[in-house]
């Protein structure tokens, strides 16, 4: 055992995290990578997010078939312990198992960093097999070669994060063609692999534009359904985990409703939504509700993506932030490159990196946990013109609400009306939807913000839940060529304030007053009206 032949680490580190008290069996992934072993599809590449558990199940897939030995102490309990193939596989297979986001120590260049993996598999070689006559200074693949014409040996490459390389600071183009290359030459088309599977965030099949790496099958979240369900986790599973939270968290700081609202929101190829695992399971842990994934990793600053193309995606996000769907051609999820300038190419890249979700020709924000990213973009960057001056209104706009000064809200809407953006026709009321949401984006400091909620005798248009219980609770519903009088008549009619009251026999969770909010816009004569009124909470 040395740095990547049938090392301990996988093992290792996987122990751990079946230990771990919000543990999900994703074992059954292994029963599917079985028969690829050996066969001419044995070339297998899951692209996703970050975050999404590529890591833990390549540290599984060298915990199972590695020669680590004591495997049996981890799946014996696992479902894969009762499939066929279980005892056939476990600790049988010689692993190569590659981090591709380590680099040497002050590693300044692609030769260093190359080196280490290169040098450290002819190290671990020569170790393992002496009488094979591997020589230093050779290719890995020449060394591989010997090995299998001697011995008839084959191994199997775990290898995560393949596309990390192409993220470090000191790697050039041309450092990139010569890494394709030594995957090419390390694993395609090669007797001495018996399998290789491989982990990144971006897809091969874009990033590498000859052939290099056409030999892997590659599995991503939004078009591939096979593999789907064991990255990422379900509302069962999800609704287990937050069972094993009431028992142990005592205090329990959030409900089941909320851990879905923050963390869920990502769709697969067949429609299933799935939860950023690792979010969720620091949430439980934690016994907090807050932005653990995008708070991580080189890519959290999303104007980054839409900087060279605003005025393409200014009015998009608006939309969006107010928890729209928007309509793009993202093709094949195109690799992103070092300019990203079309409206495509911004949301393919997001896509790729899990910062939007994909689902029948649409794009959309998942979950809270990114759409407070994009609430700080509106309200940070300037150069998004109208949205940027309308953001920063909305605080403006929540403490006019609160104190029921609708002369101000009008004020603050006619000012939105008069910005002259595509946006603010008001053809539907999905852009009336928009705007008031713009203009109220702030408001989601201080409270959870809901659309389209369930409440009552059907969905208000927004609902307003604060994070402190002595806070306002807000009811608001739009109308158009209507009323604010006959929209707070909705909200008492389908009894929308249900939401805020407690169950039978406890006390009531917000303790503050609970406002009808009621906004309409005449076609007519182009103008918004605003009422609020403070309800009785007897008559709810």
């Amino acid at each position: 055992m040395g740095m990547f032949l049938n090392v301990r680490a996988p093992y290792e580190i996987y122990r751990k995290i079946v230990k771990d008290s919000y543990f999900i069996d994703k074992s059954l992934l292994l029963a599917e990578l079985m028969p690829l072993i050996g066969s001419i599809n044995c070339y297998c590449c899951i692209t996703r997010p970050r975050r999404f558990g590529k890591t833990i199940m390549a540290n599984m897939i060298g915990a199972f078939f590695g020669k680590t030995g004591k495997g049996d102490n981890i799946f014996c309990n696992l479902a894969i312990s009762k499939e066929k193939g279980y005892e056939a596989h476990l600790n049988r297979h010689d692993v190569i198992y590659i981090d591709f986001s380590k680099a040497p120590k002050g590693c300044k260049s692609y030769i260093q960093y190359i080196s280490r993996i290169e040098d450290g598999i002819i190290e671990d070689l020569i170790m393992a097999y002496p009488d094979c006559g591997i020589k230093k200074d050779e290719s890995v693949w020449d060394a591989f070669r010997k090995i299998y014409e001697k011995t008839d040996k084959k191994f199997l490459f775990i290898m995560d994060e393949w596309d990390a390389v192409f993220h470090m600071p000191f790697i050039s183009m041309e450092d990139r063609k010569e890494y394709l290359l030594f995957l090419k030459w390390f694993l395609k088309d090669q007797p001495y692999v018996e399998f290789a599977y491989m982990t990144g965030v971006l897809p091969i099949a874009k990033y590498s534009s000859g052939s290099e790496l056409n030999m892997f099958v590659e599995y991503d979240m939004a078009t591939s359904e096979k593999f789907s369900e064991y990255f990422g986790f379900s509302d069962r599973e999800v609704d287990g985990l937050y069972e094993i939270y009431q028992k142990e968290a005592g205090v329990l700081k959030f409900s089941r409703e909320e851990l879905r609202s923050w963390y869920d929101g990502y769709y697969t190829s067949t429609g299933i939504r799935l939860y950023n695992p690792r979010s969720v399971v620091l949430a439980l842990t934690d016994n907090q509700l807050r932005n653990y994934w995008t708070s991580s990793g080189p890519y959290d600053e999303l104007f980054y993506y839409i900087r060279h193309n605003i005025e393409d995606v200014r009015e998009d996000l608006v939309f969006m932030v107010s928890g729209e769907r928007v309509p793009a051609d993202i093709g094949q999820y195109a690799a992103v490159s070092m300019e990203i300038n079309s409206r495509e190419q911004i949301y393919s890249a997001m896509v790729v990196y899990g910062m939007l979700t994909y689902r029948d020709g649409e794009v959309l924000i998942p979950n809270k946990e990114l759409m407070d990213k994009f609430n700080e973009l509106l309200l940070s960057k300037d150069s998004l013109g109208y949205v940027y001056n309308l953001a920063r209104k909305s605080e403006q706009m929540l403490q006019a609400t609160i104190a029921g000064d609708t002369k101000v809200m009008e004020a603050i809407l006619q000012f939105a009306h008069d910005t002259e953006s595509p946006v603010l026709s008001y053809n539907s009321e999905a852009e009336l939807t928009a705007v008031v949401n713009l203009c109220y984006l702030s408001a989601r400091n201080k409270y959870r913000v809901e659309r389209e909620d369930r409440a009552g005798k059907g969905f208000v248009d927004f609902i307003f839940y604060p994070e402190r219980k002595e806070g306002d609770c807000i009811i608001l519903e739009l109308k158009m060529d209507s009323t604010p009088a006959e929209a707070i008549a909705q909200i008492k009619e389908k009894n929308y304030a249900l939401r805020f009251k407690g169950k039978l026999g406890e006390e009531p969770r917000y303790k503050g007053r609970i406002l009808a909010v009621g906004i309409s816009y005449s076609k007519k004569t182009k103008e918004h009206s605003c009422k609020v009124e403070a309800l009785d909470r007897k008559d709810i």
